[in-house]
């Protein structure tokens, strides 16, 4: 059974991200008659690149790209920034309080966030519709997640090396950004990843949020798609998720080991 164990995990991973996958690509390649009615045949002729061609130029892809780098970077950067400041503090400071703090910081992501009210509150703060706004609501969603990573992670770290940086006359900020912040990076690498995966295909916040007034990647799909610009067009629907995909498969491929030793790296306390 032990040995039939491996076998089986893997061909449960081909069932549940390989036959998806497959079905994306094979049709993104397909002409319109062939994909009138996707499925996992072959295309008679792959005509991707001039599927994805089309898409980038008849979709407004370049714009909706633009606006999803104006939100996603600044949230990442500001979630890598307090997060990680919080969970070192939170990590090495083992008070009562700080024990609560921790449980209300990692509440969030159990915890759903109420859309109705935060739409309610951008607009008395004037930040509904803008990129200002959608970056608020995104790092208040997604610090939880950063919180509980990095919290693991810094407890795996000795505390040793900051208390010789004390020694020689650091201060808190400066043994963070010279000694903490640099061993971070296995997490962090593990944190942009995640945080970059929800905020790029995010639709739901951003259509509550700022939907008509900044175009991102998903709002536009889901624009175009429902305004019967792609109707019956599944191969050119498909070819846009190719699109938007092939960014955080770059960054997932380049970042790969420092996300694997990310995710390990806090289990051991």
């Amino acid at each position: 059974m032990r040995k039939a164990q491996p076998f089986a995990v893997t061909a449960l991973v081909l069932v549940v991200i390989g036959i998806p996958l497959w079905l994306v690509v094979v049709t993104a390649g397909k002409s319109q008659g062939e994909a009138l009615n996707p499925d996992l045949s072959l295309p008679q002729h792959w005509q991707l690149l001039e599927n994805l061609r089309q898409v980038w130029t008849e979709g407004e892809v370049p714009a909706a790209f633009f606006g999803s780098l104006l939100v996603v970077v600044p949230t990442v950067a500001l979630l890598l920034t307090f997060g990680s400041m919080a969970a070192w503090v939170l990590a090495r400071r083992a008070t009562r309080l700080n024990a609560v703090l921790y449980a209300l910081g990692i509440s969030g992501i159990v915890l759903p966030p109420a859309v109705v009210t935060v739409v309610l509150l951008l607009r008395q703060l004037g930040l509904a519709g803008s990129a200002i706004g959608m970056i608020g609501v995104y790092t208040g969603i997604y610090l939880s997640t950063v919180i509980f990573f990095v919290t693991g992670f810094v407890r795996t770290i000795p505390p040793a090396l900051e208390e010789a940086a004390q020694i020689d006359g650091a201060g808190p900020v400066m043994v963070f950004w010279r000694i903490v912040l640099p061993l971070l990076r296995p997490v962090l690498a593990t944190a942009t990843i995640l945080i970059c995966l929800y905020v790029w295909n995010d639709v739901f916040y951003a259509f509550f949020v700022v939907g008509g007034r900044l175009d991102t990647l998903p709002l536009n799909l889901f624009r175009v798609a429902s305004a019967g610009l792609y109707l019956n067009n599944w191969h050119l629907i498909f070819a846009y998720v190719v699109l938007m995909s092939l960014p955080l498969v770059v960054v997932l491929a380049v970042a790969q080991r420092k996300i694997i030793s990310g995710i390990t790296g806090g289990a051991v306390k």
